[in-house]
Protein backbone atom coordinates (compact mmCIF):
# COMPACT_ATOMS: atom_id res chain seq x y z
CA UNK A 1 0.00 0.00 0.00
CA UNK A 2 1.50 3.29 -1.06
CA UNK A 3 -0.46 6.05 0.62
CA UNK A 4 1.50 8.66 -1.32
CA UNK A 5 0.35 7.16 -4.63
CA UNK A 6 -3.25 7.13 -3.42
CA UNK A 7 -3.07 10.82 -2.57
CA UNK A 8 -1.32 11.66 -5.84
CA UNK A 9 -4.09 9.95 -7.80
CA UNK A 10 -6.74 11.96 -5.91
CA UNK A 11 -4.74 15.17 -6.45
CA UNK A 12 -4.46 14.46 -10.17
CA UNK A 13 -8.25 14.09 -10.39
CA UNK A 14 -8.79 17.30 -8.39
CA UNK A 15 -6.36 19.30 -10.53
CA UNK A 16 -8.04 18.00 -13.67
CA UNK A 17 -11.39 19.27 -12.39
CA UNK A 18 -9.80 22.65 -11.66
CA UNK A 19 -8.04 22.69 -15.04
CA UNK A 20 -4.65 23.10 -13.35
CA UNK A 21 -1.36 21.45 -14.39
CA UNK A 22 0.56 18.97 -12.30
CA UNK A 23 3.38 21.00 -10.67
CA UNK A 24 6.94 19.75 -11.21
CA UNK A 25 8.03 20.30 -7.62
CA UNK A 26 4.99 18.82 -5.93
CA UNK A 27 5.82 17.08 -2.67
CA UNK A 28 3.76 14.47 -0.85
CA UNK A 29 5.16 13.57 2.56
CA UNK A 30 4.12 13.11 6.20
CA UNK A 31 3.55 16.39 8.08
CA UNK A 32 5.99 17.34 10.80
CA UNK A 33 3.52 16.39 13.51
CA UNK A 34 1.33 13.29 13.34
CA UNK A 35 -1.64 15.17 14.76
CA UNK A 36 -1.85 17.14 11.50
CA UNK A 37 -2.74 14.08 9.45
CA UNK A 38 -1.19 11.22 7.54
CA UNK A 39 0.20 13.09 4.52
CA UNK A 40 0.69 16.66 3.43
CA UNK A 41 1.16 18.30 0.02
CA UNK A 42 2.36 21.70 -1.17
CA UNK A 43 0.27 21.61 -4.37
CA UNK A 44 -1.79 24.74 -3.57
CA UNK A 45 1.29 26.88 -2.91
CA UNK A 46 2.92 25.78 -6.15
CA UNK A 47 -0.22 26.41 -8.24
CA UNK A 48 -1.52 29.60 -6.64
CA UNK A 49 0.05 31.87 -9.24
CA UNK A 50 -1.18 29.79 -12.19
CA UNK A 51 -4.67 29.68 -10.64
CA UNK A 52 -4.50 33.41 -9.75
CA UNK A 53 -5.73 32.60 -6.27
CA UNK A 54 -4.53 32.89 -2.70
CA UNK A 55 -2.64 29.69 -1.71
CA UNK A 56 -4.86 29.06 1.32
CA UNK A 57 -8.03 29.54 -0.71
CA UNK A 58 -6.79 27.11 -3.35
CA UNK A 59 -5.76 24.71 -0.59
CA UNK A 60 -9.27 24.85 0.85
CA UNK A 61 -10.67 24.08 -2.60
CA UNK A 62 -8.42 21.02 -2.89
CA UNK A 63 -9.26 19.94 0.66
CA UNK A 64 -12.96 20.08 -0.13
CA UNK A 65 -12.60 17.98 -3.28
CA UNK A 66 -10.20 15.24 -2.15
CA UNK A 67 -12.57 13.24 0.12
CA UNK A 68 -15.19 13.20 -2.65
CA UNK A 69 -12.65 11.96 -5.17
CA UNK A 70 -11.13 9.24 -2.97
CA UNK A 71 -13.25 7.14 -0.63
CA UNK A 72 -10.14 6.26 1.42
CA UNK A 73 -9.64 9.90 2.46
CA UNK A 74 -11.53 10.69 5.65
CA UNK A 75 -10.89 14.40 5.64
CA UNK A 76 -8.48 17.08 4.43
CA UNK A 77 -7.70 20.54 5.78
CA UNK A 78 -5.47 23.50 5.08
CA UNK A 79 -2.60 24.47 7.36
CA UNK A 80 -0.05 27.27 7.42
CA UNK A 81 0.50 29.16 4.16
CA UNK A 82 -1.39 26.57 2.11
CA UNK A 83 -0.31 23.03 2.95
CA UNK A 84 -3.10 20.52 2.43
CA UNK A 85 -3.09 17.87 5.16
CA UNK A 86 -4.88 14.60 4.50
CA UNK A 87 -6.11 11.92 6.89
CA UNK A 88 -7.03 8.44 5.62
CA UNK A 89 -9.81 6.29 7.01
CA UNK A 90 -8.89 3.52 9.47
CA UNK A 91 -10.12 0.96 6.94
CA UNK A 92 -7.46 2.17 4.50
CA UNK A 93 -4.69 1.39 6.97
CA UNK A 94 -6.18 -1.94 8.02
CA UNK A 95 -5.98 -3.10 4.40
CA UNK A 96 -2.21 -3.02 4.78
CA UNK A 97 -2.45 -6.26 6.77
CA UNK A 98 -4.14 -8.06 3.88
CA UNK A 99 -1.60 -6.64 1.46
CA UNK A 100 1.30 -8.00 3.51
CA UNK A 101 -0.43 -11.35 3.88
CA UNK A 102 -1.01 -11.56 0.13
CA UNK A 103 2.47 -10.43 -0.92
CA UNK A 104 4.53 -12.25 1.73
CA UNK A 105 8.23 -12.05 0.86
CA UNK A 106 7.35 -9.80 -2.08
CA UNK A 107 5.84 -7.11 0.17
CA UNK A 108 7.52 -3.80 -0.56
CA UNK A 109 8.23 -4.58 -4.20
CA UNK A 110 7.42 -1.86 -6.70
CA UNK A 111 8.07 -0.88 -10.30
CA UNK A 112 9.63 2.44 -9.34
CA UNK A 113 12.77 1.57 -11.32
CA UNK A 114 10.75 0.60 -14.41
CA UNK A 115 13.33 -2.00 -15.41
CA UNK A 116 16.19 0.49 -15.78
CA UNK A 117 19.47 -1.40 -16.29
CA UNK A 118 21.84 -0.70 -13.41
CA UNK A 119 25.36 -1.94 -12.85
CA UNK A 120 26.49 -1.66 -9.23
CA UNK A 121 30.25 -2.01 -8.74
CA UNK A 122 31.52 -2.36 -5.19
CA UNK A 123 34.40 -3.56 -3.03
CA UNK A 124 36.87 -3.80 -5.96
CA UNK A 125 39.75 -3.88 -3.48
CA UNK A 126 43.17 -4.47 -5.00
CA UNK A 127 44.10 -8.15 -4.52
CA UNK A 128 47.20 -7.10 -2.59
CA UNK A 129 45.98 -8.23 0.82
CA UNK A 130 42.98 -9.50 2.78
CA UNK A 131 39.83 -7.43 3.06
CA UNK A 132 39.82 -5.22 6.13
CA UNK A 133 36.93 -3.81 8.12
CA UNK A 134 36.71 -0.74 5.87
CA UNK A 135 36.18 -2.94 2.84
CA UNK A 136 33.44 -4.66 4.82
CA UNK A 137 31.41 -1.48 5.04
CA UNK A 138 31.65 -0.95 1.29
CA UNK A 139 30.68 -4.58 0.69
CA UNK A 140 27.60 -4.29 2.91
CA UNK A 141 26.51 -1.04 1.27
CA UNK A 142 27.02 -2.29 -2.29
CA UNK A 143 25.30 -5.62 -1.73
CA UNK A 144 22.34 -4.06 0.08
CA UNK A 145 22.04 -1.38 -2.60
CA UNK A 146 21.75 -4.11 -5.23
CA UNK A 147 19.06 -5.89 -3.19
CA UNK A 148 17.19 -2.63 -2.67
CA UNK A 149 17.30 -1.64 -6.33
CA UNK A 150 16.06 -5.06 -7.41
CA UNK A 151 13.22 -4.82 -4.89
CA UNK A 152 12.12 -1.51 -6.38
CA UNK A 153 11.99 -2.55 -10.01
CA UNK A 154 15.50 -2.04 -11.40
CA UNK A 155 17.31 -4.60 -13.53
CA UNK A 156 20.49 -4.94 -11.51
CA UNK A 157 23.84 -6.54 -12.21
CA UNK A 158 26.76 -6.49 -9.79
CA UNK A 159 30.48 -6.42 -10.44
CA UNK A 160 33.87 -6.46 -8.73
CA UNK A 161 36.59 -4.63 -10.69
CA UNK A 162 39.73 -6.69 -10.29
CA UNK A 163 42.86 -4.55 -10.43
CA UNK A 164 45.13 -7.32 -11.63
CA UNK A 165 47.51 -5.15 -13.66
CA UNK A 166 49.83 -2.23 -13.07
CA UNK A 167 52.31 -1.11 -10.45
CA UNK A 168 50.51 -2.52 -7.38
CA UNK A 169 50.58 -6.01 -8.83
CA UNK A 170 54.26 -5.70 -9.66
CA UNK A 171 54.94 -4.49 -6.13
CA UNK A 172 52.97 -7.40 -4.67
CA UNK A 173 55.02 -9.86 -6.71
CA UNK A 174 58.22 -8.16 -5.61
CA UNK A 175 57.18 -8.27 -1.94
CA UNK A 176 56.44 -12.00 -2.02
CA UNK A 177 59.61 -12.70 -4.02
CA UNK A 178 61.77 -10.82 -1.51
CA UNK A 179 60.26 -12.77 1.37
CA UNK A 180 60.77 -16.00 -0.55
CA UNK A 181 64.44 -15.14 -1.11
CA UNK A 182 64.81 -14.31 2.58
CA UNK A 183 63.24 -17.64 3.57
CA UNK A 184 65.66 -19.36 1.18
CA UNK A 185 68.54 -17.88 3.17
CA UNK A 186 69.44 -15.06 0.80
CA UNK A 187 70.36 -11.56 1.91
CA UNK A 188 67.73 -9.13 0.66
CA UNK A 189 67.10 -5.42 0.88
CA UNK A 190 63.43 -4.43 1.24
CA UNK A 191 62.27 -1.23 -0.50
CA UNK A 192 60.40 1.40 1.46
CA UNK A 193 57.01 0.84 -0.18
CA UNK A 194 56.80 -2.95 -0.13
CA UNK A 195 53.92 -4.89 1.45
CA UNK A 196 54.93 -5.87 4.99
CA UNK A 197 52.03 -7.90 6.39
CA UNK A 198 52.47 -11.36 7.87
CA UNK A 199 50.33 -12.66 5.03
CA UNK A 200 53.19 -11.84 2.63
CA UNK A 201 55.54 -14.08 4.59
CA UNK A 202 52.88 -16.81 4.71
CA UNK A 203 52.37 -16.63 0.94
CA UNK A 204 56.11 -16.83 0.31
CA UNK A 205 56.50 -19.80 2.69
CA UNK A 206 53.59 -21.70 1.11
CA UNK A 207 54.90 -21.11 -2.38
CA UNK A 208 58.45 -22.11 -1.44
CA UNK A 209 57.15 -25.38 0.01
CA UNK A 210 55.19 -26.05 -3.16
CA UNK A 211 57.97 -25.03 -5.56
CA UNK A 212 61.38 -25.23 -3.82
CA UNK A 213 63.25 -24.50 -7.06
CA UNK A 214 61.51 -21.17 -7.46
CA UNK A 215 64.16 -19.29 -5.46
CA UNK A 216 66.80 -20.25 -8.02
CA UNK A 217 64.91 -19.27 -11.16
CA UNK A 218 65.76 -16.05 -13.02
CA UNK A 219 64.41 -13.07 -11.12
CA UNK A 220 61.85 -11.97 -13.73
CA UNK A 221 60.41 -15.46 -14.03
CA UNK A 222 60.39 -16.04 -10.27
CA UNK A 223 58.81 -12.66 -9.50
CA UNK A 224 56.10 -13.22 -12.09
CA UNK A 225 55.26 -16.56 -10.53
CA UNK A 226 55.22 -15.01 -7.04
CA UNK A 227 52.86 -12.30 -8.23
CA UNK A 228 50.49 -14.72 -9.96
CA UNK A 229 50.39 -17.02 -6.94
CA UNK A 230 49.79 -14.13 -4.53
CA UNK A 231 46.88 -12.77 -6.57
CA UNK A 232 45.36 -16.24 -6.88
CA UNK A 233 45.55 -16.90 -3.14
CA UNK A 234 44.51 -13.43 -2.00
CA UNK A 235 41.59 -13.32 -4.41
CA UNK A 236 40.49 -16.75 -3.18
CA UNK A 237 40.51 -15.40 0.36
CA UNK A 238 38.56 -12.31 -0.71
CA UNK A 239 35.90 -14.45 -2.38
CA UNK A 240 35.63 -16.63 0.72
CA UNK A 241 35.31 -13.60 3.02
CA UNK A 242 32.61 -12.07 0.85
CA UNK A 243 30.68 -15.34 0.74
CA UNK A 244 30.81 -15.56 4.54
CA UNK A 245 29.57 -11.97 4.63
CA UNK A 246 26.63 -12.88 2.35
CA UNK A 247 27.93 -10.61 -0.38
CA UNK A 248 27.60 -11.68 -3.99
CA UNK A 249 29.04 -10.38 -7.26
CA UNK A 250 27.65 -11.46 -10.57
CA UNK A 251 30.99 -10.91 -12.24
CA UNK A 252 34.66 -10.30 -11.46
CA UNK A 253 35.93 -7.99 -14.21
CA UNK A 254 39.65 -8.19 -14.93
CA UNK A 255 41.59 -5.00 -15.59
CA UNK A 256 43.91 -7.02 -17.83
CA UNK A 257 40.98 -7.83 -20.08
CA UNK A 258 40.54 -4.15 -20.89
CA UNK A 259 43.77 -4.03 -22.88
CA UNK A 260 43.57 -7.59 -24.17
CA UNK A 261 39.98 -7.08 -25.36
CA UNK A 262 40.59 -3.71 -27.01
CA UNK A 263 38.46 -1.76 -24.53
CA UNK A 264 41.14 0.88 -23.97
CA UNK A 265 41.52 1.55 -27.68
CA UNK A 266 37.74 1.74 -28.06
CA UNK A 267 37.47 4.28 -25.25
CA UNK A 268 40.30 6.38 -26.65
CA UNK A 269 38.66 6.30 -30.09
CA UNK A 270 35.37 7.50 -28.60
CA UNK A 271 37.10 10.40 -26.84
CA UNK A 272 39.07 11.31 -29.96
CA UNK A 273 35.94 11.24 -32.11
CA UNK A 274 34.26 13.60 -29.64
CA UNK A 275 37.26 15.94 -29.90
CA UNK A 276 38.47 15.65 -26.33
CA UNK A 277 42.00 14.26 -26.77
CA UNK A 278 45.25 15.81 -27.87
CA UNK A 279 48.96 14.95 -27.80
CA UNK A 280 51.64 16.98 -26.02
CA UNK A 281 55.21 16.10 -25.08
CA UNK A 282 54.70 12.59 -26.41
CA UNK A 283 51.74 11.91 -24.09
CA UNK A 284 48.03 11.56 -24.83
CA UNK A 285 45.89 14.04 -22.91
CA UNK A 286 42.18 14.27 -22.11
CA UNK A 287 40.83 17.85 -22.20
CA UNK A 288 38.75 17.51 -19.02
CA UNK A 289 38.91 21.28 -18.30
CA UNK A 290 36.36 21.73 -21.09
CA UNK A 291 34.00 19.60 -19.01
CA UNK A 292 34.46 21.28 -15.64
CA UNK A 293 37.65 19.66 -14.31
CA UNK A 294 40.37 21.86 -12.79
CA UNK A 295 43.06 20.62 -15.20
CA UNK A 296 43.54 18.32 -18.17
CA UNK A 297 44.53 14.72 -17.45
CA UNK A 298 47.10 12.38 -18.98
CA UNK A 299 45.75 9.14 -20.43
CA UNK A 300 48.89 7.61 -21.91
CA UNK A 301 52.30 8.67 -20.68
CA UNK A 302 55.20 9.46 -22.97
CA UNK A 303 56.71 6.03 -22.21
CA UNK A 304 53.54 4.36 -23.53
CA UNK A 305 52.17 3.23 -20.17
CA UNK A 306 48.56 3.95 -19.22
CA UNK A 307 47.44 6.00 -16.25
CA UNK A 308 44.90 4.66 -13.76
CA UNK A 309 42.45 7.21 -15.15
CA UNK A 310 42.79 5.73 -18.63
CA UNK A 311 41.93 2.25 -17.35
CA UNK A 312 38.97 3.61 -15.42
CA UNK A 313 37.64 5.43 -18.48
CA UNK A 314 37.98 2.27 -20.56
CA UNK A 315 36.21 0.25 -17.87
CA UNK A 316 33.26 2.63 -17.67
CA UNK A 317 33.07 2.92 -21.45
CA UNK A 318 32.87 -0.87 -21.55
CA UNK A 319 30.06 -0.82 -18.97
CA UNK A 320 27.98 1.43 -21.19
CA UNK A 321 28.77 -0.67 -24.26
CA UNK A 322 27.38 -3.70 -22.42
CA UNK A 323 23.98 -2.03 -22.28
CA UNK A 324 23.85 -0.53 -18.79
CA UNK A 325 22.24 2.87 -18.64
CA UNK A 326 22.93 3.67 -14.97
CA UNK A 327 26.32 3.07 -13.38
CA UNK A 328 26.57 3.10 -9.59
CA UNK A 329 30.09 2.88 -8.14
CA UNK A 330 30.80 2.39 -4.44
CA UNK A 331 34.10 4.12 -3.65
CA UNK A 332 36.11 5.00 -0.58
CA UNK A 333 35.70 8.59 0.60
CA UNK A 334 39.33 9.33 -0.33
CA UNK A 335 38.21 9.12 -3.98
CA UNK A 336 35.89 12.13 -3.62
CA UNK A 337 38.10 14.32 -5.80
CA UNK A 338 38.06 11.68 -8.53
CA UNK A 339 34.32 12.05 -9.15
CA UNK A 340 34.40 15.27 -11.27
CA UNK A 341 36.92 13.86 -13.74
CA UNK A 342 34.92 10.62 -14.11
CA UNK A 343 31.78 12.65 -14.70
CA UNK A 344 33.75 14.55 -17.34
CA UNK A 345 34.71 11.25 -18.97
CA UNK A 346 31.10 10.08 -18.94
CA UNK A 347 29.99 13.31 -20.61
CA UNK A 348 32.79 13.08 -23.19
CA UNK A 349 31.63 9.57 -24.07
CA UNK A 350 28.24 11.02 -24.92
CA UNK A 351 26.46 9.65 -21.86
CA UNK A 352 24.23 11.67 -19.55
CA UNK A 353 26.01 12.86 -16.42
CA UNK A 354 23.10 11.61 -14.30
CA UNK A 355 23.71 8.09 -15.65
CA UNK A 356 26.77 7.86 -13.36
CA UNK A 357 26.58 7.99 -9.59
CA UNK A 358 29.09 7.37 -6.83
CA UNK A 359 28.29 6.25 -3.30
CA UNK A 360 31.13 7.24 -0.99
CA UNK A 361 32.14 5.06 1.97
CA UNK A 362 33.65 6.89 4.89
CA UNK A 363 36.16 5.42 7.28
CA UNK A 364 35.26 2.85 9.91
CA UNK A 365 36.73 3.58 13.31
CA UNK A 366 37.12 0.14 14.84
CA UNK A 367 37.16 0.21 18.64
CA UNK A 368 38.62 -2.54 20.77
CA UNK A 369 38.70 -2.09 24.55
CA UNK A 370 37.88 1.55 23.97
CA UNK A 371 40.97 2.11 21.82
CA UNK A 372 41.07 2.93 18.14
CA UNK A 373 42.66 0.20 16.02
CA UNK A 374 44.85 1.65 13.28
CA UNK A 375 44.76 0.07 9.86
CA UNK A 376 47.36 0.18 7.10
CA UNK A 377 47.42 -2.52 4.44
CA UNK A 378 51.03 -1.98 3.45
CA UNK A 379 52.31 -1.82 7.02
CA UNK A 380 50.37 -4.96 7.84
CA UNK A 381 48.63 -3.33 10.81
CA UNK A 382 44.95 -3.91 10.16
CA UNK A 383 41.99 -5.93 11.36
CA UNK A 384 40.66 -8.16 8.62
CA UNK A 385 37.01 -8.58 7.75
CA UNK A 386 37.44 -12.28 8.51
CA UNK A 387 38.49 -11.45 12.09
CA UNK A 388 35.50 -9.16 12.59
CA UNK A 389 33.08 -11.77 11.24
CA UNK A 390 34.60 -14.42 13.46
CA UNK A 391 34.17 -12.17 16.49
CA UNK A 392 30.70 -10.63 15.94
CA UNK A 393 29.14 -12.55 13.03
CA UNK A 394 27.72 -11.28 9.72
CA UNK A 395 24.36 -10.13 11.14
CA UNK A 396 25.79 -7.62 13.58
CA UNK A 397 28.53 -6.51 11.19
CA UNK A 398 26.17 -5.86 8.28
CA UNK A 399 23.53 -4.09 10.37
CA UNK A 400 26.06 -1.82 12.07
CA UNK A 401 27.80 -1.02 8.78
CA UNK A 402 24.40 0.00 7.38
CA UNK A 403 23.18 1.88 10.44
CA UNK A 404 24.48 5.26 9.29
CA UNK A 405 24.73 7.16 6.04
CA UNK A 406 27.66 5.69 4.15
CA UNK A 407 29.52 8.98 3.70
CA UNK A 408 29.53 9.59 7.47
CA UNK A 409 32.30 8.13 9.65
CA UNK A 410 31.25 5.08 11.63
CA UNK A 411 32.42 3.95 15.05
CA UNK A 412 32.21 0.16 15.08
CA UNK A 413 32.07 -0.97 18.69
CA UNK A 414 33.05 -4.64 18.83
CA UNK A 415 31.74 -5.05 22.37
CA UNK A 416 28.35 -3.56 21.51
CA UNK A 417 28.09 -5.78 18.41
CA UNK A 418 28.51 -8.88 20.58
CA UNK A 419 25.95 -7.96 23.21
CA UNK A 420 22.72 -9.96 23.30
CA UNK A 421 20.47 -7.26 24.70
CA UNK A 422 18.31 -4.41 23.43
CA UNK A 423 21.26 -1.98 23.46
CA UNK A 424 22.57 -3.78 20.39
CA UNK A 425 20.69 -2.40 17.34
CA UNK A 426 20.61 -5.64 15.36
CA UNK A 427 19.51 -7.62 18.42
CA UNK A 428 16.79 -4.99 19.02
CA UNK A 429 15.31 -5.57 15.55
CA UNK A 430 15.82 -9.32 15.45
CA UNK A 431 14.24 -9.68 18.88
CA UNK A 432 11.12 -7.89 17.62
CA UNK A 433 10.80 -10.55 14.90
CA UNK A 434 11.51 -13.39 17.34
CA UNK A 435 9.00 -11.97 19.82
CA UNK A 436 6.26 -12.04 17.16
CA UNK A 437 7.20 -15.59 16.12
CA UNK A 438 7.04 -16.71 19.75
CA UNK A 439 3.65 -15.08 20.20
CA UNK A 440 2.26 -16.83 17.13
CA UNK A 441 3.53 -20.17 18.42
CA UNK A 442 1.90 -19.57 21.81
CA UNK A 443 -1.37 -18.64 20.12
CA UNK A 444 -1.31 -21.84 18.05
CA UNK A 445 -0.59 -23.89 21.18
CA UNK A 446 -3.71 -22.36 22.76
CA UNK A 447 -5.79 -23.29 19.72
CA UNK A 448 -5.92 -19.74 18.36
CA UNK A 449 -4.99 -20.00 14.69
CA UNK A 450 -5.06 -17.37 11.97
CA UNK A 451 -6.40 -17.74 8.45
CA UNK A 452 -3.89 -17.25 5.62
CA UNK A 453 -5.81 -14.13 4.63
CA UNK A 454 -7.57 -11.96 7.19
CA UNK A 455 -10.71 -10.27 5.84
CA UNK A 456 -11.45 -6.61 6.51
CA UNK A 457 -14.25 -7.32 8.97
CA UNK A 458 -11.94 -9.40 11.16
CA UNK A 459 -9.54 -6.45 11.41
CA UNK A 460 -12.21 -4.00 12.63
CA UNK A 461 -11.12 -4.42 16.29
CA UNK A 462 -7.88 -2.64 15.41
CA UNK A 463 -9.20 0.71 16.58
CA UNK A 464 -6.79 2.08 19.20
CA UNK A 465 -4.32 4.91 18.46
CA UNK A 466 -1.48 2.38 18.89
CA UNK A 467 -3.11 0.03 16.37
CA UNK A 468 -3.35 2.84 13.85
CA UNK A 469 0.21 4.00 14.47
CA UNK A 470 1.61 0.52 13.93
CA UNK A 471 -0.50 0.04 10.80
CA UNK A 472 0.68 3.36 9.35
CA UNK A 473 4.30 2.57 10.06
CA UNK A 474 4.07 -0.86 8.47
CA UNK A 475 2.26 0.54 5.42
CA UNK A 476 5.05 3.08 4.89
CA UNK A 477 7.49 0.28 4.00
CA UNK A 478 7.07 0.47 0.22
CA UNK A 479 7.30 4.27 0.11
CA UNK A 480 10.42 4.12 2.26
CA UNK A 481 12.05 1.55 -0.03
CA UNK A 482 11.33 3.60 -3.15
CA UNK A 483 12.86 6.68 -1.53
CA UNK A 484 15.88 4.73 -0.25
CA UNK A 485 16.52 3.31 -3.72
CA UNK A 486 16.19 6.71 -5.37
CA UNK A 487 18.67 8.20 -2.90
CA UNK A 488 21.00 5.16 -2.96
CA UNK A 489 20.63 5.08 0.81
CA UNK A 490 20.26 1.60 2.36
CA UNK A 491 20.67 3.12 5.82
CA UNK A 492 17.05 4.29 5.45
CA UNK A 493 16.06 0.63 5.74
CA UNK A 494 17.96 0.05 8.98
CA UNK A 495 16.49 3.21 10.51
CA UNK A 496 12.99 2.20 9.46
CA UNK A 497 13.45 -1.24 10.99
CA UNK A 498 14.68 0.28 14.26
CA UNK A 499 11.60 2.50 14.39
CA UNK A 500 9.23 -0.34 13.51
CA UNK A 501 10.85 -2.63 16.09
CA UNK A 502 10.58 0.13 18.70
CA UNK A 503 6.88 0.56 17.96
CA UNK A 504 6.37 -3.20 18.18
CA UNK A 505 8.10 -3.44 21.55
CA UNK A 506 6.04 -0.50 22.89
CA UNK A 507 2.82 -1.99 21.49
CA UNK A 508 3.56 -5.34 23.10
CA UNK A 509 4.21 -3.69 26.46
CA UNK A 510 0.98 -1.64 26.31
CA UNK A 511 -1.50 -4.14 24.90
CA UNK A 512 -2.34 -7.70 25.82
CA UNK A 513 -2.42 -9.76 22.64
CA UNK A 514 -3.78 -13.17 23.63
CA UNK A 515 -7.02 -11.93 25.15
CA UNK A 516 -8.86 -14.96 26.59
CA UNK A 517 -12.22 -13.14 26.75
CA UNK A 518 -12.02 -11.29 23.42
CA UNK A 519 -11.02 -13.69 20.65
CA UNK A 520 -11.96 -11.33 17.76
CA UNK A 521 -9.61 -8.64 19.07
CA UNK A 522 -6.92 -11.25 19.77
CA UNK A 523 -7.16 -12.53 16.19
CA UNK A 524 -7.00 -8.99 14.79
CA UNK A 525 -3.92 -8.13 16.84
CA UNK A 526 -2.22 -11.40 15.94
CA UNK A 527 -2.85 -10.71 12.26
CA UNK A 528 -1.36 -7.24 12.65
CA UNK A 529 1.74 -8.54 14.41
CA UNK A 530 2.17 -11.33 11.87
CA UNK A 531 2.20 -8.69 9.13
CA UNK A 532 4.70 -6.59 11.10
CA UNK A 533 6.89 -9.69 11.43
CA UNK A 534 6.82 -10.22 7.66
CA UNK A 535 7.76 -6.58 7.12
CA UNK A 536 10.68 -6.88 9.53
CA UNK A 537 11.80 -10.06 7.77
CA UNK A 538 11.65 -8.42 4.34
CA UNK A 539 13.61 -5.40 5.54
CA UNK A 540 16.28 -7.51 7.21
CA UNK A 541 16.74 -9.50 4.01
CA UNK A 542 17.52 -6.27 2.14
CA UNK A 543 20.28 -5.63 4.67
CA UNK A 544 21.57 -9.19 4.36
CA UNK A 545 20.63 -9.90 7.98
CA UNK A 546 18.81 -13.00 9.23
CA UNK A 547 15.39 -12.93 10.92
CA UNK A 548 15.53 -15.55 13.71
CA UNK A 549 12.31 -17.00 15.08
CA UNK A 550 13.74 -17.43 18.56
CA UNK A 551 16.54 -15.78 20.51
Amino acid sequence: MRAADTLRAALAAALKELDLPWPDKLVVEPPREAKHGDLSTNAAMLLARAAKRNPRELGQELAARLPALCADIEHAEVAGPGFCNVTFRPSFWRRAVAEVESAGAAYGESDAGKGRKVLVEYVSANPTGPLHVGHGRGAAVGDSLARLLRKTGYAVETEYYLNDAGRQMRLLGLSVWLRLQELAGRAVEFPEDWYRGDYIRDLAADLLRREPALADLPEDESRARCGAYAVEQILGGIRADLAAFRVEHGRYFSEKSLVDGGAVDAAFAALEKAGYTYERDGALWFATTRLGDDKDRVLRKSDGSLTYFASDIAYHHDKYRRGHDWLVDVWGADHHGYIPRMRAAVAAMGEARESFDVVLIQLVNLLRDGKLVSMSTRAGEFVTLEEVLREVGPDAARFLFLSRKSDSPLDFDLELAKQRNLDNPVYYVQYAHARISSLLRRAAAQGLTLPERTDEAALAPLDTPEDMALLRQMAAFEDMLAQAAQNLAPHHVSRYLMDLAGSLHAYYARHQILLPDDEPRAVARLALLRAVGQTLRNGLFLLGVSAPESM
